[in-house]
């Protein structure tokens, strides 16, 4: 594992994915080493392979400063604006609670009185350190990725990140302290469409946290991906890897989509942005996009 503390350039920074504008990345390449993670092309801005994703992670260490000089830009204190953390990186992985460059960017949001939206997607119970910063803030949506309620199956895909059933716990507790959250249920792992009550599974442990808002993602098998699920997966049984590739199938994702509509129904859930995420197709509907964020 390699570690080291590196000073950023910029902080705050454009995003292309649609709907936020600007993103905030504390860290770059992450410790969570999860075998499905789409921001492993971040390795060629630092040296690094596809394959070396989660055995390296730098610090941004003058994150909060840069912070503190860039938000001050932003026109009527960011009215109308959303900040995402983070779209390349867990913003409250291990190295967070050493160096606390995620709460320290939070804080200063909060100070400066920034009045857009702080939209926060992690694997990580940790989050629920910064409660306390979370209600200073005048917008804040607080997203965790749960994708199974099998802890073995976390692990196997999300090798170093907390397993599910805390980051469960997390939702309940960011929904009983009344902060907005959703689920990020992305990628939706392949064994669904054959193990119908798993999925009913997840969406029910969903709903009982008190989670309302729910986004869906199928898997992203980009070429750059599949190369390195083949060799994390490698001696992996063939039916399984055989399940992988047939989810990028049209008609293997419309019988998923049709279960999680009856699911959505029945947890009374809201699929946020209307619409089972297929990567493919939201770049293509969503050309603009920037596809591969520069770290700093």
């Amino acid at each position: 594992m390699e570690f080291k503390e590196v000073e950023a350039k910029s902080i705050l920074n454009p995003c292309g994915i649609p709907g936020i504008d600007y993103v905030i990345n504390p860290y770059i390449g992450c410790r969570f080493a999860c075998k499905y993670c789409y921001a492993s092309f971040m390795g060629r801005f630092v040296g690094k392979t596809i394959y070396d994703w989660g055995e390296y992670v730098y610090a941004k260490v003058n994150a909060p400063e840069l912070l503190n000089k860039e938000i001050k830009k932003l026109k009527n204190k960011g009215r109308g604006k959303e900040i995402f953390l983070s779209s390349v990186t867990d913003p409250y992985q291990q190295s967070e609670a050493k160096y606390k460059l995620t709460r320290q960017c939070l804080e200063i949001l909060a100070e400066y009185g920034f009045e857009g939206v702080v939209s926060i997607l992690t694997k990580s119970n940790m989050v629920t350190r910064d409660i306390d910063v979370f209600k200073k803030l005048k917008n804040v949506v607080v997203g965790l990725t749960v994708t199974s309620t099998d802890d073995k199956i976390s692990h196997y895909f999300e090798k170093n990140a907390p397993a599910v059933s805390v980051r469960l716990k997390a939702l309940k507790t960011l929904n009983e302290n009344k902060i907005k959250t959703y689920a990020f249920i992305g990628p939706l792992l392949p064994h669904f469409v054959a193990q119908t009550d798993e999925l009913e599974k997840l969406f029910k442990a969903l709903a009982e946290t008190g989670t309302k808002d729910i986004f869906i993602e199928h898997l992203n098998l980009a070429k750059y991906i599949r190369n390195r699920l083949s060799v994390e997966m490698k001696g992996e049984d063939k039916e399984v890897l055989e399940k992988f590739y047939s989810s990028q199938s049209k008609s293997y994702r419309q019988e998923l989509e049709e279960k999680i509509k009856k699911l959505i129904k029945k947890y009374k859930m809201h699929l946020l942005l209307d619409m089972v995420i297929f990567h493919k197709e939201f770049q293509e509907r969503h050309p603009h996009g920037q596809k591969n964020p520069k770290p700093f």
